[in-house]
């Protein structure tokens, strides 16, 4: 059985090397988003790594939304990199809950914890007036007659992520559109299998229209209140619509 000397630094897969090395420049700003990475020859050459490896590379930052990659050539082509961490999260929180290791039920409360912490947050802050002018712009966009299911739920977990947006943490902000994300299929789901649904669409237009006003009166702690109620109204009407 081989042994490991002391002292020995473990062996880093080939592809590692290259992430580190771009985590570092993007850390000390030899590369900043919306810069274009060379192409896969040049980093191979640049890294002494193979080209099979830039691939993979290129293929796990893409996924963890660092960069934006595309085939082809032109202006257009190669990886770009853009820094979306909510892709990133929303998709790896989205095969877990899957796969039932993470509970929507669990994804629901984190929710709550974090909207109404927004809220009491976002009523104590100064500005925010664009995320409160892009929430009443979905808000509208929301009442519309005729709007369907599918664009309805976009709009909805969009204007949860403006509201959220008021606190001015990037980082909460990130995961709020990340846990939206990751229950997506569960709520589509949902909403399709929900016999009722325009007295469901009543409702939720109802309270969001309160938990606006309330945002838009600095009123914190009220927001916090209805945003609790309407999370666990929504949850629970799902939870109906989909029981067996």
């Amino acid at each position: 059985m081989p042994t490991v000397e002391a002292g020995a630094t473990p062996r880093r897969r080939t592809h590692d090397a290259l992430l580190k090395d771009i985590e570092a420049d993007l850390r000390s700003g030899k590369i900043k988003v919306g810069d274009r990475l060379p192409g896969e020859r040049t980093l191979a050459e640049n890294y002494g790594i193979s080209r099979a490896s830039v691939r993979e590379a290129i293929r796990v930052l893409d996924a963890m939304g660092i960069l934006r990659s595309s085939v082809g050539s032109g202006p257009t082509s190669g990886a770009i990199v853009v820094s979306d961490p909510s892709a990133g999260l929303s998709s790896a929180l989205r095969l877990h809950v899957a796969s039932s290791t993470l509970p929507v039920a669990d994804i629901v409360e984190t929710r709550i914890l974090l909207e109404t912490w927004t809220a009491r947050a976002g009523a104590n802050r100064a500005g925010g007036e664009e995320d409160l002018e892009q929430a009443a712009q979905l808000l509208n966009a929301m009442d519309h007659p005729d709007i369907d299911l599918e664009t309805f739920h976009e709009l909805d977990a969009r204007f949860h992520v403006a509201l959220s947006s008021l606190a001015g943490n990037a980082v909460v902000a990130t995961m709020m559109e990340s846990l939206s994300g990751a229950i997506v299929g569960y709520v589509k789901g949902a909403m399709n299998a929900m016999d009722t649904w325009p007295d469901v669409i009543f409702t939720l237009r109802t309270q969001h229209h309160g938990i606006f006003d309330a945002v838009q009166a600095r009123n914190g702690e009220l927001a916090a209140r209805l945003l609790q109620e309407h999370i666990e109204w929504f949850h629970k009407k799902a939870q109906e619509a989909t029981a067996t």
